[in-house]
């Protein structure tokens, strides 16, 4: 039984040094269509072409290619999280919040490799 609750979205989390001009790429060259771009935070999502598939791109001025970090959406931020926690899964840091957009929060597997726990607050 999984301990926590995920939805049918995980969002591909990868940083780029340009996310309007990434976003026009991926647009171009795969067919993506762009969901949106949030420049006070510095990020910008696309559907891909894969139900419930989601490439989110982070803009930073050095991006580390080859670092995407899985992101899982969740109905319930503090449910799954506290799941996870009591189970000795390791998080960095507290979960972060965008008002009215997303609750976010990071975690790792046994081999130190990022993941994240995403509850979309935008519908509710």
């Amino acid at each position: 039984m999984a301990l926590a609750a995920l939805t049918n979205i995980i969002t591909l989390s990868i940083s780029v040094s340009d996310r309007h001009a990434s976003a026009a790429w991926f647009e171009e060259k795969l067919g993506f269509t762009l969901r949106y771009h949030l420049d006070d935070v510095g990020w910008s999502e696309l559907n891909t072409k894969t139900d419930g598939v989601i490439l989110g791109m982070g803009e930073q001025a050095e991006p580390k290619p080859g670092n995407c970090v899985p992101v899982f959406g969740v109905e319930d931020m503090e449910a799954a999280r506290s799941a996870l926690e009591a189970a000795n899964v390791r998080f960095d840091g507290p979960t972060q919040e965008i008002p009215e957009m997303v609750k976010l929060a990071t975690f790792y597997d046994p081999d130190n490799n990022a993941f994240m726990l995403a509850q979309d607050l935008s519908s509710q």
